[in-house]
This record gives C-alpha cells, sequence and structure tokens, in this order.
C-alpha cells in the first residue's frame, strides 16, 4: 500500500525522468538507421493506442448529458484566439520582425488545442472531466478553422488551400478524440454490463498516461536536440513557452474561479456564511478544470502543427512546454497527495 502512494505521489516525475534518459540510452547504444526508423514507426502507432485507450476508460465514466457548455467555455476559447490573432497580425504586418521564431512559438503555445490526457489529470485532481473533455472538442473545432486562415497567410505553401488544411487538422485530432467517445458511449447503452467492468478500472487510465507521457518526454527530446537553432533562440522559446504555459495555467484558473462564483453566489443576503461555504467546493473545482483546459496542452500535436505549417524550429516551443506543464502537473498531483 505504502509503494503503490509512493508510486502515484511521483509517477509524473519519474516517467518524465524515463522519457529523457531513455531517449539519450537509446542514442548512445548506436544502433544502425534501421533500428531506429522501426522504433519510431512503433512510437507512431502505440502512442496513439496508448492515448485512445486511455481517453475510452476516461469517457465510460461520463454521460452524454454532462457535456454542456460552461460558462468559462468562451472567455477561454476568445482569448486563445485572439491572442493568437494578434501575434498572427503583427507578423504578418512586419514579416521581418527581430525574433519572429520566438513569436511564432508563443503563438503556436497560446493556440494549441487541450490534452487529451487532461480529463485523466483533472479527474486526479478533483475537477470536472465532461466540462473539460467540452471544451477539448471546442477548442479542437477552433484550432481546424483559425490556423487554416492564419498560417497560409504567415508561412505560404504552394497549392494549400483552406479546405485541404481544415481536413489535414481534422484527420490529425478527431479520429482519436471522438471515436473512443462514441465506442464508450455505445458500450454505455448497448452493453451495459462490460460497462460496469471498464468502470472497476480504477487508475488504469493514469497509468496508461504515465507511460505515453514518457513517449510524450522522448518525442519532446528530440525535437529539442535535433533542432538547429542556436543557444539564444532556445533559450528564448524555453522562456516564453514557459510564460505561455504560466499564463494559461492562471488565467485558467482565474476565469474558472470567477464565473463560478458569479454561479454558485447566493441572491439571499442573510444565507450563513456556512451554507455559502458549500459552494467552495464546486467552485474550486470549476477552477481546476478551466485552468487544465487551458494549460495543459497536446504538445505532440503541437509539434506536428510546428512541422506541417510552420517552421520545424518552432516544434521545440512544443518539446520546452511539454516539460513545463508536466512539472505543475506533478506539482499539483503532489500537493494533493500529501494534503491528503
Amino acid at each position: 500500500m505504502k509503494d503503490d502512494r509512493f508510486l502515484k505521489r511521483w509517477a509524473l516525475p519519474l516517467s518524465m525522468m524515463t522519457g529523457v534518459v531513455g531517449y539519450f540510452a537509446a542514442v548512445a547504444m548506436r544502433f544502425p538507421q534501421e533500428v531506429y526508423a522501426g522504433a519510431n514507426k512503433v512510437i507512431a502507432i502505440v502512442q496513439p493506442a496508448l492515448l485512445f485507450m486511455m481517453l475510452f476508460l476516461s469517457f465510460c465514466r461520463i454521460r452524454p448529458k454532462d457535456l454542456r457548455l460552461c460558462p468559462w467555455h468562451l472567455p477561454l476559447l476568445l482569448i486563445q484566439t485572439v491572442l493568437f490573432g494578434v501575434l498572427a497580425g503583427l507578423i504578418i504586418l512586419r514579416p521581418d520582425i527581430e525574433g519572429r521564431i520566438v513569436y511564432e512559438s508563443a503563438m503556436l503555445c497560446l493556440i494549441c488545442p487541450t490534452a487529451t490526457a487532461a480529463a485523466v489529470v483533472v479527474r486526479k485532481l478533483g475537477g470536472n472531466a465532461a466540462h473539460l473533455v467540452t471544451y477539448t472538442v471546442m477548442i479542437n473545432l477552433v484550432v481546424s478553422i483559425v490556423v487554416p486562415l492564419v498560417a497560409p497567410l504567415i508561412h505560404p505553401q504552394e497549392g494549400l488551400s483552406f479546405l485541404q488544411a481544415f481536413m489535414t487538422i481534422m484527420s490529425k485530432v478527431f479520429p482519436l478524440l471522438i471515436c473512443p467517445m462514441l465506442l464508450a458511449w455505445l458500450i454505455r447503452y448497448t452493453l451495459p454490463k462490460l460497462n460496469e467492468l471498464l468502470l472497476k478500472t480504477g487508475d488504469l487510465p493514469f497509468y496508461l498516461w504515465t507511460i505515453s507521457l514518457a513517449l510524450a518526454i522522448a518525442v519532446s527530446t528530440r525535437s529539442i536536440v535535433h533542432s538547429t537553432a542556436g543557444f539564444w533562440h532556445l533559450a528564448a522559446i524555453a522562456l516564453v513557452s514557459l510564460v505561455c504555459c504560466l499564463f494559461q495555467f492562471w488565467t485558467g484558473r482565474q476565469i474558472g474561479r470567477s464565473t463560478s462564483q458569479q454561479i454558485y453566489k447566493s441572491t439571499d443576503e442573510e444565507q450563513s456564511s456556512t451554507s455559502r461555504n458549500a459552494f467552495s467546493p464546486l467552485v474550486l473545482s470549476e477552477a481546476t478544470t478551466a485552468g487544465q483546459s487551458m494549460g495543459q496542452k497536446n504538445t505532440v500535436f503541437l509539434i506536428w502543427l510546428s512541422y506541417t505549417f510552420f517552421t520545424p524550429v518552432t516544434a521545440i516551443a512544443g518539446g520546452f512546454y511539454c516539460i513545463w506543464h508536466n512539472v505543475i502537473n506533478s506539482i499539483q498531483l503532489n500537493k494533493l497527495k500529501t494534503e491528503n
């Protein structure tokens, strides 16, 4: 039991270390290039499979009627989209602006959609997974529209239309997001006994996430190591990704808290403080959910977005962001375990 508590408390740091050490160990062994190519193909299959299973098990716990709009959904979408648009406008007006790569990195960190693993984390933190999943679907739709509109203006590609870019993003994101959801709901209503068994899997989605995280960190490490950017560009991108990460976690929590307080606040001035405080767990839950929705990113998608529509150098932002948001998740989960 004690070992189990230790593992849960330090699972994220251990997983991150495994990803970094595993990458450098694999490089140090100097296998033939065919081996590395085969490993990359295996990872390309295993990582989505892990995410699919993790999401599927998480969706088994969410009822379709639980997916609905929250007051903090639209403000968060607006902030991500507007900031992305402002930075894009700056680059379009001044294409030769100094530090352009850093601005593009910030754009990607801000518009990048919520991580598919965020539902697992937010459940651990006591948030509302259904509200987070709703936001995840919404932000992915926004990204599928906004990026194809803006990217060609910043990095024109011959023959790339809006529809082609839109379909490219949709084919990358939505099969992994929508298919496990539909499968989980199909089982819920057609095979209820199987659904009951799946609900008893406990922390299995969390442990699947730690394995997926190790792979994601390894991919992020590779993108940083193989970058052609100089030291100061690396440092600047690392810093801007950290600032974006902290800003989005903080902003999400603040908006989630303030909008929830407005909803749960009683209009009866004579209501006792004890009754009013009964709403505080709900406010805290929404603040946590909004913070994770905006702060925890699909960094593997961010790296893919960089290579597909922007420049390979900006993929470093996804590598660094992956480190920062998982450090924050580790601190939050560690704090939660300490308090309990």
